[in-house]
């Protein structure tokens, strides 16, 4: 189960200004992914414990659920929801309003989950496997039925709003801000002594 391959990209899978739906569809697509490797964490757990793959699987899941699909719900937040919501069409506002809210919710579980998650990528035996059972339960749950929604009704309209031109520089925002180097945290001054 453990990946060989490159980490999602989502700077490189919008290389040379393509559309930014596509690479919000590909990491749709990724979520999916991950999501079925969250789950396999979890049986990995009950099956063959805290072993090196289970460790790197949970290393691989953490790492893209802290990441990039942090930064897919930023895209969505900094591209798509604002034009919606100015659209007008009440249904249109309210699916926005309930997929920011989604956001919201995703957000906390994954902060609840993370500490488990990051215990098994480092070996440490005090994650509990039943917080991570129903825990991932809800979150998949909860990814599946936002994308859902996406999918289905709120990409469609935003991609028939705007024009090639903007989608376009909607990916390259998006490459940009992937780019961008993080900026660290100043630590806070040593006390004097």
């Amino acid at each position: 189960m453990t990946s060989t391959r490159e980490p999602f990209d989502a700077a490189t899978a919008l290389a040379g200004g393509q559309d930014g739906f596509d690479a919000l569809d590909l990491t749709h697509r990724q979520i999916v992914v991950e999501l079925g490797k969250l789950a396999a964490l979890v049986s990995r757990l009950d099956s063959a414990g805290l072993d090196v793959e289970t460790r790197n699987l949970a290393r691989e899941v953490g790492g893209f659920f802290a990441t990039t699909a942090r930064l897919h719900h930023e895209d969505e937040e900094r591209h798509v929801f604002p034009q919606m919501e100015a659209s007008g069409d009440a249904d249109i506002v309210q699916a926005v309003l309930r997929l920011k809210q989604d956001h919201h919710w995703i957000e906390e579980d994954w902060r609840e989950l993370a500490p488990h998650v990051d215990a098994v990528a480092s070996g440490q035996l005090w994650y509990d496997v039943d917080v991570l059972r129903e825990g991932v339960n809800i979150f998949i749950a909860l990814s599946l039925d936002h994308m859902a929604l996406e999918e289905s009704y709120v990409y469609p309209e935003a991609k028939a709003k705007l024009g090639a031109v903007e989608r376009r520089e909607m990916g390259r925002e998006m490459a940009a801000r992937r780019r961008q180097k993080p900026k660290r945290k100043a630590r806070p001054a040593a006390p004097p002594g």
